[in-house]
């Protein structure tokens, strides 16, 4: 494995850049547009796709994070109007997260989420090659021994991540 000449792996260092350079500019996007971050705007759509309402454990579910990232994007959703935390009539225990109409709004106003974008142009794709590529971005995860990171199918830099540590 150490045959492998130097500009291959500049190459696929480039290509992680591009990756890293698209997901900061799009979460640039989205911060002038409608000021969310991907995460943030990801909670607002499946509250949106779920009749505007969801409990935060299913969000966690649905988004591959933990309870206590939920908590953080919700928090912050809540304080901007955007969410409301109602509790459910049917178990005093549960409290469900609800779009409000500011919320529904920002949803309509953001501009095409790049998850959004790549999951169109991915399932275009051969079965073969939807394959390979899905191995290859397991292995680059595994190269940066990601398995033990919080993640969700959102392209973003670091709401995730720094949403765990408030």
């Amino acid at each position: 494995m150490t045959d492998i000449p130097r500009d291959r792996t500049d190459q696929s260092l480039i290509a992680l850049r591009r990756i890293l350079r698209a997901t900061e500019l799009y979460s640039r996007e989205l911060a002038q547009s409608v000021g969310l971050t991907p995460a943030q705007l990801r909670v607002l759509q499946i509250l949106a796709a779920h009749d505007g309402h969801d409990t935060p454990t299913d969000l966690a579910h649905q988004m591959g994070v933990s309870q206590a990232t939920v908590t953080a994007l919700v928090d912050k959703l809540v304080t901007r109007g955007m969410v409301s935390r109602v509790p459910s009539h049917t178990d005093r225990r549960q409290t469900h997260v609800t779009l409000t109409k500011a919320g529904e709004a920002a949803g309509k106003e953001a501009p095409d989420a790049l998850q959004q974008r790549y999951v169109r142009e991915f399932e275009k794709l051969e079965d073969w090659q939807q394959a390979l590529i899905l191995a290859a971005l397991e292995r680059v995860a595994a190269i940066f021994d990601s398995g033990r990171h919080d993640a969700a199918p959102v392209l973003t830099g670091g709401e995730i991540r720094a949403a765990r540590h408030e």
